[in-house]
């Protein structure tokens, strides 16, 4: 089948789906299927365009046998709203016109509408194409309690785009059971919702030895390490993690790492010179073949999202790390999504977010029980390669896409 994939984050962006993308991209082309992406030049998560990718024009390629369209965006500072929504603007409309005489059997496409909506409207209704939504977050709840969106006026138009999505969608992907009530009450029927599980590439991100180049390079080698990769935004509550790690300032031996990048990066930064840490270190964003050793570097990874926002959010970095097996300590709600799945994979601990104090202690706990970290680490790579491995999220999605033109045809 000839599948077209509309989405704002591709390789070599930061973010989870710039690599979620790919790899499911990929995998598709290996099971024969024709695969077409449509996507941004270069930007996330800073909002600004790579020198090589500025101008107007679009961008050609084909990477592992996968099509690939890059439009031109504007480079803005993410962390401004207004301007992160000229950005859709210029997207929606650069994506449309590049897709104009593109043939497809089906549409992949991915949340926030507010980045996608004029082409999904496109293909949808005027194209007439089978379209499969995927949804990663729920909108505009998401954005309103991170108090990202404040106009009424937005915050209703935003909830229109994405209700348009979900009610003409031939079917919902989504990656966690708690979004099937919610979706439920915003009129989205059970028997649209397909739910597949986020993946991650077990071959290239698994157990290595701590004692790595990243590491050496770094200076973490000989440290205990406490990592957090990946966005550094306001969704995530980073600032309480800098509070853990003054709790735990005089332990010579502990590093807190930041290696990524985002909106809210510089203030954290700014924060732990105000604070006066000296076991805070942030690191840019690594490249996606380094990411092994990024993970193997830490005896800890983190996930922290804050109070309210893991209701209705599974972060796919929680594959990576289980991938990678080192334990985790993860700062979210209690009974979410992501603290059911580290209890039942038995691969590292739970903790209220936006709580210093009891991050600190989970921290402690596994620095003295080395025993302890690595049977959490084990089960976590376990639990990686059994559920979430590219593979078998790629034949889910087969199996739904056909299923999504068969009924278009019907």
């Amino acid at each position: 089948m000839k599948i077209l994939v509309v989405v704002s984050y591709y390789r070599p962006d930061g973010g989870a789906g710039a690599t979620l993308f790919p790899l499911l991209c990929e995998e598709l082309v290996k099971m024969d299927h024709e695969v077409t992406v449509l996507t941004t030049v270069p930007h996330y998560p800073s909002g600004r365009v790579l020198n090589a990718y500025r101008g107007r024009k679009n961008r050609f390629s084909k990477e592992n046998g996968v099509k690939i369209v890059r439009v031109g965006l504007p480079s803005v500072d993410r962390s401004k709203l207004k301007a992160r929504l000229f950005q859709f603007v210029v997207f929606q409309m650069r994506a449309t016109c590049a897709g104009l005489l593109r043939d497809c059997d089906v549409l992949l496409t991915h949340t926030p509408a507010l980045e996608v909506w004029l082409p999904f409207l496109y293909f949808s209704s005027f194209r007439r194409k089978a379209v499969l939504y995927t949804v990663a977050d729920i909108y505009p709840e998401v954005g309103v309690n991170l108090g990202i969106f404040r106009n009424k006026f937005l915050i209703r138009a935003v909830g229109w785009l994405e209700n348009y999505c979900l009610k003409r969608a031939d079917k919902v992907r989504i990656l966690s059971r708690s979004f099937e009530s919610i979706l439920a009450n915003k009129g989205v029927s059970p028997s649209k919702l397909a739910l597949i599980y986020d993946w991650v590439d077990i071959e290239s991100v698994r157990p290595l030895p701590k004692m790595n180049r990243f590491a050496i390079e770094n200076g973490l080698d000989n440290r205990f390490v406490v990592l957090y990769a990946g966005n550094i935004g306001p969704v995530q509550g980073l600032a309480s993690i800098l509070e853990a790690a003054s709790l735990i300032n005089n332990d010579s031996e502990v590093r807190f790492v930041f290696v990524g990048d985002g909106a809210a990066r510089n203030t954290l930064m700014e924060r732990t010179t105000q604070i006066g840490l000296d076991n805070v270190r942030f690191i840019p964003y690594q490249p996606r073949e380094r990411m092994a050793e990024v993970f193997a570097a830490a005896d800890i990874s983190l996930v922290s999202l804050r109070k309210g926002a893991s209701f209705g959010a599974l972060p796919s970095k929680i594959y990576q790390i289980l991938a990678s097996g080192r334990p985790v300590i993860a700062s979210v709600d209690e009974e979410s999504d992501m603290w059911d799945l580290i209890k039942r994979a038995e691969a590292g601990f739970c903790v209220p977010p936006e709580d210093p104090s009891k991050l600190a202690e989970a921290i402690l706990t596994l620095k003295r029980d080395k025993d302890l970290r690595e049977r959490l680490g084990r089960n976590g790579r376990i639990w990686a390669e059994k559920h979430h491995s590219v593979r078998a999220a790629a034949e889910k999605f087969e199996t739904l896409l056909l299923e999504v033109i068969s009924s278009k045809k019907t």
